[in-house]
């Protein structure tokens, strides 16, 4: 039987912090990793540039064409995948947690689908690429409007709300090819890109807004970690030490939501990074609970490693990065089901 090893903070006010530190060695491993390719991925490329040099332009010592291929070209592509993999780690881990099932994402549940809607209507009404973004945020929070009033039954459990949302994420795979078809040829190619989830062209302007809407909500829900390790244990457990079930269930799935709703804007719907980064986390950390650290840097390091790949794995020729994560990621979806059956789960 494997032992878990705590350390207790005790805070002023009578607050204690549990330090797990296995999972602080993870998250930080994960996290170093993460910088450690993002640094090897702004140096590839038809103009290459070693670590170092890529260090030293990013510190403000390099030559002037270093400047502009590093900061310019390069740096907003990793700094956009980095974003989107902790935020779509960090939503997995949440939702995973929240329906306490581990098939739970945005992938599955249809908030990715929701965003995609939302995104497709703009382009078949013509916007602009700002105005698509828009749409995918829209439409990502008005599923999880939908799937939130649909599931709500004195409350949301886990189990309900997961067969909602894979219900709807049905109804909203079929919408979604049918705008395809409603879309000019031009922009029905562009949206199939995107569908595809990328990051080719990505700049400041798609990573920014991710960045500001992370900024608030994963302090928010950071605060929130104590209370969803109790909902764990089950709601009447939770209650019965203080929290508040419902609401906090509710900000914790709109941030979720958010999270998943705001990387789809800055990189297209990128599938099974919500799905894998928590599992392998957890199996990294040997914990219990969501992990949200470990997930958001596994899920960082992920994307940036699955962008690299499609980057360099045929040459001359560059793979949109949900390619890559579908495939790994759809392998790792048929091992889970394989596991969870032969445990008698499913």
């Amino acid at each position: 039987m494997s032992v878990i090893r705590l350390r207790v903070m005790r805070l002023t006010g009578g607050r204690s912090v549990v330090l797990r530190p296995r999972a602080l060695a993870v998250g930080a491993g994960c996290g170093l990793l993460a910088l450690a390719l993002g640094v090897l991925a702004i140096g590839s490329g038809d103009y290459p540039i070693s670590p170092a040099d890529v260090l030293s332009t990013l510190a403000g010592h390099g030559s002037a064409a270093q400047d502009f291929i590093v900061n310019q070209l390069r740096l907003p592509r990793v700094v956009t995948a980095l974003l989107v993999g902790a935020a779509l780690g960090l939503s997995g881990a949440l939702f995973q947690s929240l329906v306490r099932n581990p098939l739970g994402s945005p992938d599955v549940l249809g908030f990715t689908q929701g965003a995609s809607a939302g995104a497709l209507v703009v382009v078949v009404t013509g916007g602009s690429s700002l105005a698509l973004a828009c749409g995918a945020v829209a439409g990502g929070l008005a599923t999880g409007v939908l799937i939130h009033a649909l599931a709500w039954r004195q409350g949301v459990h886990g189990y309900r709300l997961v067969l909602i949302g894979i219900g709807v994420a049905a109804v909203l795979t079929g919408v979604n090819s049918y705008l395809l078809t409603r879309a000019q040829l031009m922009d029905a190619a562009r949206a199939v890109l995107w569908l595809t989830g990328s990051l080719d062209g990505r700049g400041w302007e798609n990573a920014w807004p991710l960045a500001a809407a992370m900024a608030v909500v994963v302090p928010l829900v950071l605060g929130l970690g104590r209370a969803l390790r109790m909902m764990e244990m089950g709601d009447d457990a939770a209650c019965a030490l203080g929290v508040r079930v419902e609401r906090v269930r509710l900000v914790l799935l709109a941030s979720a939501v958010v999270l998943a709703s705001f990387a789809a804007a800055a990189a297209g719907p990128v599938s099974f990074v919500a799905l894998t980064a928590p599992q392998l986390a957890r199996r990294m950390t040997k914990a219990p609970g969501a992990g949200l650290l470990p997930s958001m840097a596994t899920g960082a390091a992920l994307l940036v490693a699955a962008d690299w790949g499609a980057q360099r794995l045929f040459t001359g020729h560059q793979l949109p990065v949900g390619v890559v994560t579908g495939v790994l990621g759809g392998g790792y979806l048929v091992w889970l089901l394989a596991t969870e059956r032969r445990a008698g789960r499913i």
